[in-house]
């Protein structure tokens, strides 16, 4: 069974730095999928992923340049790095994982398990 618990959340000034990570456990293969998802009022929508296989990366094209996806296998921990923080970046932070043949979109159906979630707040 996967299991996956974020942390790091917390609030930031604008302009400010975050990183976040996801423990994850019960991910045995390479072929999964993860990903950082977020969630305002409204609907979540997805961060970045990366498939563990071969690191390709995605991200949703409002964010490139500011935030990076990347993943230790020593410790099987997902981690979310956040710079240049604005308000709009303040929500709920959601670590995600599923198995894949190679692709990994940035889409909520698409992946199996979730985590908790850890908030992110950013002040003007």
């Amino acid at each position: 069974q996967v299991q996956l618990v974020e942390s790091g959340g917390g609030s930031v000034q604008t302009g400010g730095s975050l990183r976040l990570s996801c423990a994850a456990s019960g991910i045995t293969y390479s072929t999964y999928c993860m990903g950082w998802f977020r969630q305002a009022p409204g609907e979540r929508e997805g961060v970045a992923t990366i498939y563990l296989d071969d690191r390709t990366t995605y991200y949703a094209d409002s964010l490139k340049g500011r935030f990076t996806i990347s993943q230790d296998n020593a410790d099987n921990t997902l981690y979310l790095e956040m710079n240049s923080l604005k308000p709009e970046d303040t929500g709920e932070y959601y670590c995600a994982a599923t198995r894949s043949r190679g692709i990994c979109p940035l889409a909520v159906t698409f992946f199996d398990y979730w985590g908790q979630g850890t908030q992110v707040t950013v002040s003007s």
